[in-house]
This record gives structure tokens, C-alpha cells and sequence, in this order.
């Protein structure tokens, strides 16, 4: 037994590698192994004789599965400061850039118009973008010879053959939701509504989808002089300098009087550059509500009178931003984005200043 101790005690501590050690287990106390074999020998001596040969082989036994736990710990630390020692890492080290989403222009825009208007008591509505032609076209005076109801210019939703429902369409501007508006709320009342509308038409100024922001108020004393005010305080605020507008007469069925609105400009080298200079720059349709309109929405034109305006989200931000085309906003290049993008956590705010 003292030869079979020195013999494998020794072998475990020599061992270079867990496969190595495991072959020693097995030799030394694996069903075949050598004290194992011994171990059955006892059956064959006197009770005198294994009286004193099992307590030794026990104890050796135990003596080698605890060489062999405690070696094989060793190896496993030996193998794990050796993979330490390769697979370092300064934690002092600043963390690698990750690149994170941005704020698109055209949500950053609908913010700051929201924070202005809201500034000036505004509320926000919403409505559904699907909408019956009498909410999108016969509520607000369009009538039905109107190029604007016909399918060139418009989406029509399929209808299966004899199905007799009104036609719905996907609405061609904002102003449903001053009709809807105007039916829960009645008046007086004062709202904006931004939104996507959509529109058969695609060039560099125009997309079948886009957005819009219409802004309407009611009052028993409301006139054009307060659809200025209110439009100059807007694009002052919006661009961040005084900012002078020009109203122009022309025909909306919704309104009456109408007007095209201009703001003051100037161009150097092929950019815009808003509140100088002495060019004018077409921005938004505006006007009175038109009687009908007020009685479509449950008003009477006999109490009531105010304006309404619409300007397209979209065209905000080409000119605050200087972006050239508008098909861009809706290509999805990731290079546009981060280009063009806001940080999440540092947008333009109203009381911050909405200018980057």
C-alpha cells in the first residue's frame, strides 16, 4: 500500500492536464483499478487479516480521490489565470459609440408647432386618416364636380359591386377633424390638427403621403386681423426672428375671404433664408370659415365667425432646415437620418430656444 500511495500520489501531482488525471483515477480506483482490486482481495483473508487491511485501503483510497479533487481544482485555476492573462480588459477605458436612433425632422417639427400653438391656447385634435367623402369633401363646401373628388388627385378605398356604403376615402388634408371637432365641441373653440394626408401626386416638392397641420378658432368677435397676429407670432416663433407675412386674395371653397399667405424672404445662392430680404415666399392657405362649413359642423354662422389655416408639416421643415427634396423624408437613408436627425435627449424646445 505505501508503494501504491508514492506511486499515484506522486502521478497526480505530476499531472500536466485533466485528461492525464482522469486516466490516473481510472487506474488507481476505477472499477478496474488498482486499489479497487485490492479491495476485493479482502474476501479472501482472515477476519484478523481485514481488521487491519480494510481500514488501510480505505484510507488509501480516500487519500487518492482527494489528490486527485484537489489537483484537478488546481489545473481548472491554472487554466483559468492563464486565459486571464490573454483575455484582459482596462475597465479605466471610455466605452466604445454606440449608435443610437434619432428624432425625425418631420416629428421634431410637429412638436415645436405644437409647443407654439399650444403657447398661444391651442389644443390638438386628431381624427382617422380614413375618412366618408361627406366628412373629407361635403362638409367643408367642396362640391362634387371639384377636381380635387376626382380619382386622379384622390384614394379611393375599394368597394366590392353592391356595396351601397358611402365612398371613404384617405383623407386629402386635415379639415375633417375641424368638422368632427366642431360636432363634439361646438364653439367657441380654438384647435390645431396635424396629421398625414395623402394625395395622387409625386415630385420633388410633393408625395402621395404627407403631412399637414390646420388650425381653426371660433369666437363671437374673431376677424382676419387675428388670423395675422396669430400666423406672425407662428412663423416668428417657429424660425426664431421676426418674421413679416403678406396676405394675397384667392378662392377656397371652406373659407371666405380667402388668402394666400406669404412670409418675407430673401435668396443668396440658391437657399432661403426666412424673416430678410425683400422676396415673399407662398407658405399656407388661411381664410374666414365659410357659413357652410359652420352649419355642417353644428354652428350657427349667425353667432359664430372665425379663421382656419392649413400649411403642409413637411415644408416647415425644408425650410427651417434647409432640406432640398421632400421624397427624402421618406426614403429611409440611415445617412439622411443621422444627418438630418435630432438627439433624443436634446431637442429644441420652446422656453430653450427652438433653433438648434
Amino acid at each position: 500500500m505505501d508503494e501504491l500511495r508514492t506511486k499515484y500520489i506522486d502521478a497526480i501531482a505530476a499531472a500536466a492536464d485533466e485528461a492525464a488525471l482522469e486516466e490516473l483515477r481510472v487506474q488507481a480506483v476505477g472499477k478496474k483499478g488498482e486499489v479497487s482490486l485490492k479491495m476485493r482481495e479482502l474476501g479472501k483473508m482472515t477476519p484478523e487479516e481485514r481488521q487491519v487491511a480494510g481500514p488501510a485501503l480505505n484510507a488509501l483510497k480516500n487519500e487518492i480521490n482527494s489528490a486527485l479533487a484537489a489537483k484537478k481544482v488546481a489545473l481548472a485555476d491554472a487554466a483559468l489565470d492563464a486565459r486571464l492573462a490573454t483575455e484582459w480588459l482596462d475597465v479605466t477605458l471610455p466605452a466604445r459609440n454606440r449608435r443610437v436612433g434619432t428624432i425625425h425632422p418631420i416629428s421634431q417639427v410637429t412638436e415645436e408647432v405644437t409647443a407654439i400653438f399650444a403657447d398661444m391656447g391651442f389644443a390638438v385634435a386628431e381624427g382617422p386618416q380614413i375618412e366618408t367623402d361627406w366628412y373629407n369633401f361635403d362638409a367643408l363646401n367642396i362640391p362634387g364636380h371639384h377636381p380635387a373628388r376626382a380619382e386622379m388627385d384622390t384614394f379611393y378605398t375599394h368597394r366590392a359591386e353592391g356595396d351601397e356604403r358611402p365612398p371613404h376615402v384617405l383623407r386629402t388634408h386635415t379639415s375633417p377633424v375641424q368638422i368632427r371637432s366642431m360636432e363634439k365641441t361646438g364653439a367657441p373653440i380654438r384647435i390645431i390638427c396635424p396629421g398625414r394626408v395623402y394625395r395622387a401626386d409625386y415630385d420633388q416638392t410633393h408625395t402621395p403621403m404627407f403631412h399637414q397641420v390646420e388650425g381653426l378658432a371660433l369666437g363671437k368677435d374673431i376677424s382676419m386681423a387675428n388670423l395675422k397676429w396669430v400666423l406672425e407670432e407662428f412663423f416668428s416663433a417657429f424660425f426664431g426672428t421676426e418674421v413679416k407675412t403678406r396676405f394675397r386674395a384667392s378662392h377656397f371653397p371652406f373659407t371666405e375671404p380667402s388668402a394666400e399667405v406669404d412670409i418675407q424672404c430673401s435668396w443668396e445662392g440658391g437657399t432661403v433664408k426666412v424673416g430678410e430680404g425683400d422676396d415673399w415666399l407662398e407658405v399656407l392657405g388661411s381664410g374666414m370659415v365659410h357659413p357652410k362649413v359652420l352649419e355642417a359642423g353644428g354652428i350657427d354662422p349667425n353667432e359664430y365667425q372665425g379663421f382656419a389655416f392649413g400649411i403642409g408639416i413637411d415644408r416647415l421643415a425644408m425650410l427651417k432646415y434647409g432640406i432640398p427634396d421632400l421624397r427624402a423624408f421618406f426614403d429611409s437613408d440611415l445617412r439622411w437620418l443621422r444627418h438630418y436627425g435630432f438627439a433624443s435627449l436634446d431637442q429644441p424646445t420652446l422656453h430653450g430656444g427652438l433653433n438648434r
